[in-house]
């Protein structure tokens, strides 16, 4: 087991808000071993953006780890050439071309669906009302899962990533991750069915068309339903509150100073949709003194290297103005969000200035209570506008 530091934590606090511990880390122990997690961490910018590259110590192969025993071996799962084959038979469903030329019209449909129905009503929810119902509209449509509700589609993102984050062991937790995913893979099923070769863009046919086996293919239709559901939903409930708690950056944003793209960045390096992403020791190696075993699990806390003092002054503040390219919202090394695209154009082209432009007076109703450390966003965002 790895000689880093131990620091024990509260898991209910740090679930409630990670921040200050994370901050006491990156301060007194930046690499140190959580018994509570099982995991060793590493919380400061540079150390994350060095050693997520290096795959031959830290290895995103884990076949006992969570994700590969309730989802699958999915291709975020593997490294070196196996990773990148199956990036590449995924890569034609959420290209930035795909994305423009395809889905965006999509994206816009959606978003427009949701807000008739939304708008006469003066008050509602942003997480459910909105941003749920959008993200998962966005996620049927290219997947290939047409069968599926955007309500459903939430459902199971929610029991995977809980199931993923279920370090505890909570057998609940679990059961309803393998229902969820039962259930994605009956979808599945009707997909293949009506499976187009020749025009569909969808994750589903481009991997048949590719070859992948058939296992390869339900795991990573999976993996993109967990990073692609829950993470745009809060991200755009999320720097929609951010905006709406910062009437100046909003301001700014209407008045051309700033962009939609600079709120969601800021936001994401500020409170950090993906928080965390797991890796497998493969060999004994050192990093900053600390020495690393084979078979030590390691989390890479991306929601700390958005918090670094060394990289960004007023750390815990929200200033749509800053730099936020040493932020690592999509990794940086050779698992970089093969999403990003799909998720730029559907969270900063469509849903957040679509949703202020509809309901240009919408405010706060209430608290928006945040939740999760290795996935964070708001739990709900209470908001009323005039009819």
């Amino acid at each position: 087991m790895s000689d880093a530091p131990l620091v024990n934590i509260n898991p209910a606090a740090f679930a409630a808000d990670p921040y200050p511990t994370l901050a006491r880390m990156r301060a007194s122990a930046p690499i140190c071993y959580v018994p509570q997690l099982g995991a060793t961490l590493m919380t400061r910018r540079d150390d994350i953006h060095t050693q997520e590259k290096r795959i031959a110590v830290l290895s995103s192969h884990q076949p006992d780890g969570l994700m590969v025993r309730l989802m699958g071996t999915n291709m975020m799962r593997k490294d070196g050439a196996a990773h990148q084959a199956e990036r590449r038979a995924l890569f034609p469903a959420l290209s930035p071309r795909t994305v423009r030329d395809h889905w965006a019209a999509q994206f816009r449909l959606a978003c427009a669906a949701v807000l008739d129905d939304l708008a006469p009503r003066g008050e509602g929810d942003l997480v459910a009302d909105f941003a749920m119902p959008v993200a998962g509209a966005a996620l049927c449509a290219m997947t290939g899962l047409t069968s599926m509700t955007p309500q459903q589609m939430d459902a199971v993102s929610q029991a995977m990533i809980d199931g993923c984050a279920n370090y505890a062991g909570d057998a609940a937790t679990e059961a309803r991750c393998h229902a969820a995913t039962a259930q994605i893979d009956e979808h599945i099923d009707r997909a293949l069915r009506r499976f187009d070769a020749a025009a569909d863009p969808s994750c589903v046919a481009v991997q048949r068309r590719a070859g992948l086996p058939e296992d390869a293919l339900r795991a990573n239709v999976k993996l993109v339903i967990s990073g692609g559901q829950n993470e745009p939903r809060d991200a755009i409930a999320g720097t929609a509150w951010a905006l709406l708690t910062h009437p100046l950056a909003l301001a700014a944003v209407h008045e051309g100073r700033a962009d939609w793209a600079q709120a969601f960045d800021e936001y994401a390096r500020w409170i950090a949709p993906i928080g965390m992403s797991p890796r497998r020791v493969a060999q004994t190696d050192h990093v900053q003194g600390v020495r690393l075993d084979p078979e030590d699990r390691v989390f890479l806390m991306f929601g700390s290297a958005g918090r670094d003092e060394a990289h960004f002054d007023r750390a815990d503040s929200y200033d749509i103005f800053r730099d936020t390219g040493p932020a690592l919202t999509f990794g940086a090394g050779p698992h970089f969000c093969a999403g990003a695209a799909a998720a730029r154009c559907l969270i900063t082209e469509v849903a957040l200035p679509m949703l202020f432009q509809r309901l240009p007076d919408m405010v706060l109703a209430g608290p928006a209570p945040f939740h999760g450390w290795a996935f964070r966003g708001p739990i709900r965002v209470p908001v009323r506008w005039p009819v």
